[in-house]
């Protein structure tokens, strides 16, 4: 699935260049409401509903083949995670992952409304874990570690609204932490069978002034 994934991604941002009639950027973040399908051993274990604004960027290639059909990638960096309850204890994961997506939109650019869908393969970065235990608190951060797996994809849906607001749901399509890491008490991923997080994120996205028409002179050909 991974390297598939990959090479498909790699080909749609090669494909950007070919008969796109316009071609241009967008910026912006996201604020997102997260959690994850959870299946362990661990008794009377709960999810609760994440919340997180910071740090959010992305900056996103479009490429129109007209007024209803185009496609977009680019790079973005996003906190994503979830949270853990069972009686006293509170567990919270987050990583910071970059991304690149990959998608398909359908719709009306004139209005600069359209529906898009696609995947995106990220890089996990950052990790941290807090852990509650009454009225302590210990934490874990570390950068590209070994209780997460390296690289995880996802699938996402959404709309894009006139005016750049957006609304985008996604599911990571691999767990979010590694399963075969054994770090003891509440630092053993082995009890857990599946740990897939899911969000909905509300986004608003710029829209830059500088458009490039594809040209068909090979030589004006826009390469990434």
């Amino acid at each position: 699935m991974r390297p598939v994934l990959f090479v498909v991604i790699f080909l749609g941002l090669n494909t950007i260049q070919g008969d796109a009639q316009n071609i241009y950027t967008t910026s912006g973040g996201e604020i997102i409401f997260q959690s994850a399908m959870v299946e362990t051993t661990i008794d009377n274990l709960n999810t609760k509903l994440r919340f997180s604004m910071a740090f959010h960027l992305g900056e996103f290639i479009h490429a129109d083949f007209g007024k209803h059909v185009g496609i977009f990638s680019g790079i973005g960096l996003r906190n994503v995670g979830f949270i853990t309850d069972q009686e006293d204890i509170k567990i919270k994961y987050r990583s910071y992952n970059m991304g690149i997506p990959l998608a398909l939109k359908v719709g009306t650019f004139d209005r600069n409304f359209y529906f898009f869908g696609g995947a995106e393969y990220e890089w996990m970065i950052h990790f941290k874990q807090k852990t509650f235990i009454d009225d302590g608190k210990y934490k874990y951060s570390g950068w590209f570690s070994r209780r997460t797996p390296a690289f995880i994809p996802s699938a996402f849906a959404g709309f894009q609204f006139p005016g750049g607001v957006q609304i985008k749901f996604k599911y990571y399509l691999d767990s979010f932490l590694n399963h075969k890491f054994d770090g003891g008490e509440d630092n053993n991923y082995t009890l857990f069978k599946k740990t897939q997080v899911w969000y909905i994120s509300l986004s608003y996205l710029i829209k830059n002034k500088k458009k490039a028409k594809a040209d068909t002179d090979p030589a004006n050909t826009f390469n990434l």
